[in-house]
């Protein structure tokens, strides 16, 4: 029987080392690199690693070769298929080109998110906790 309950510890990532990943942090990030090791807390270690940002139809690479995550941070870990990564319908820009829209996009949900939350605790009554900024 207790061989038909899924791994839901760090464990069920032995089958993900040497792929490549993509790992969505809770600031937002988005990480793509090859998953060398974790540890039982899922803090992981990323080779070739480089964070990826996004307006539009276009994309960006700011490269950061190896790079370690504490496990809390992590929100979304996937595998990228190699087949269809270059099938994307996005074009790739210079991340200088793109990084003061991206920075516009992440000011302008923060704005939205400050005052949805504004209007939820003066007019709703919703308590102003829990509101760390991670969105998540």
């Amino acid at each position: 029987m207790d061989s038909l309950i899924p791994f839901t510890t760090s464990g069920a990532l032995v089958d993900c080392v040497d792929r490549k990943m993509l790992v969505v942090l809770r600031d937002g990030r988005k990480l793509h690199g090859v998953l060398r090791s974790y540890d039982q807390f899922a803090n992981l270690v990323l080779e070739d690693t480089v964070e990826r940002i996004y307006h539009g139809n276009a994309f960006a690479e700011h490269w950061h070769g190896l790079f370690l995550i504490r496990g809390e941070n992590v929100v979304l870990l996937g595998e990228i298929d190699l087949d269809q990564e270059d099938d994307v319908p996005l074009r790739q820009v210079d991340y200088n080109v793109l990084d003061p829209y991206h920075k516009k996009d992440i000011a302008d949900k923060k704005a939205r998110e400050d005052f949805k939350a504004r209007m939820l605790y003066e007019q709703k009554g919703f308590c102003k906790e829990g509101g760390e900024g991670d969105g998540y």
